[in-house]
């Protein structure tokens, strides 16, 4: 390992191509058919139940302190469709083989290397503290496939999932409410005005509380968000990248710079099928900031 190796720039790296190879799944058309058949008819119900599937038999309470700002009431209702409609285990084996599907589909040039990458990957994932990650140690624990693309992606979204658990501890420090986190990385990114915090739920009322809150420790103005917050959401995630390098260097500089020539070139091509399947809004962290108009 080369002394000069830049971790904080491989860590915001890794993180982002991960999003963007993980990401995609949420809304595969042949994922959302599988769920379909087994009753769960909504995107956003089977965004949460995909992604909740390993923590979910621990209740509806559970998931909504690991997602952190994703509406409780959504969860509780999505978790109870599945108990009425089928199984996690099954939700779980739909979403796999769409998994595989989808990779050997639509960036079937990165599948090999990936497989070869997935018994270092393991070996980081198994590396990693469990303590304070309760998401990402349910996904630790689920069984491992065969198919060795599919396992491969899973240990990625299991440090995907160490990072989210990390990210959301930062939050917390800084107390950060799951509505504020939204707005700060609304503004973060320039998106449409409490696009993301709409999107997980927040209603009006819990936008003007989180407002009024903001202003009243100097992180917005009657603009929304002002250059306070923006810096202290810049710390946020610089420091996420910080204490997240571990997970890198458990892999390695060099497998680490393998993945990143895997994924980086069809990180594009990932991020449009989102765009294609679900709108150019979504899977926010999988995004660049957008100019200002």
């Amino acid at each position: 390992m080369s002394s000069s190796t830049d971790w904080d720039d491989l860590s915001a790296r890794a993180s982002f191509a991960s999003h963007r190879l993980i990401g995609w799944i949420y809304w595969d058309p042949f994922a959302l058919e599988s769920y379909r058949r087994l009753g769960l008819q909504d995107g956003g119900v089977s965004y949460i139940v995909s992604r909740s599937v390993p923590l979910a038999p621990a209740g509806h309470q559970a998931v909504a302190a690991s997602f952190y700002s994703i509406s409780p009431l959504f969860i509780a209702i999505s978790l109870a469709l599945v108990a009425e409609r089928t199984t996690f285990g099954a939700v779980a084996q739909a979403r796999d083989e769409a998994v595989g599907r989808g990779l050997r589909q639509y960036v079937p040039e990165v599948c090999d290397g990936l497989a070869d990458l997935g018994p270092a990957l393991w070996e980081a994932v198994d590396a990693l503290p469990v303590s304070g990650r309760v998401l990402f140690a349910a996904h630790r624990e689920r069984a491992r496939p065969d198919d060795p693309v599919v396992s491969a992606w899973l240990a990625l979204n299991c440090i995907r999932e160490w990072r989210g658990d990390t990210h959301f501890a930062v939050l917390t420090a800084e107390d950060i409410s799951a509505t504020q986190a939204g707005m700060l990385h609304n503004a973060l990114l320039n998106y449409p005005q409490d696009w993301i915090p709409r999107s997980r739920g927040s209603d009006d009322a819990a936008l003007q509380e989180a407002l009024d809150d903001l202003r009243l420790r100097g992180l917005a103005d009657e603009d929304g968000v002002n250059a306070a917050g923006l810096e202290l959401r810049r710390s946020i995630e610089a420091r996420t990248d910080r204490l997240t390098q571990r997970a890198w260097r458990l892999l390695g500089a060099t497998r680490t710079e393998q993945l990143l020539e895997l994924v980086e070139p069809v990180g594009p091509r990932l991020l449009a099928r989102i765009d294609e399947t679900a709108g150019p809004e979504w899977m926010p962290a999988a995004r660049e900031r957008r100019a200002s108009a």
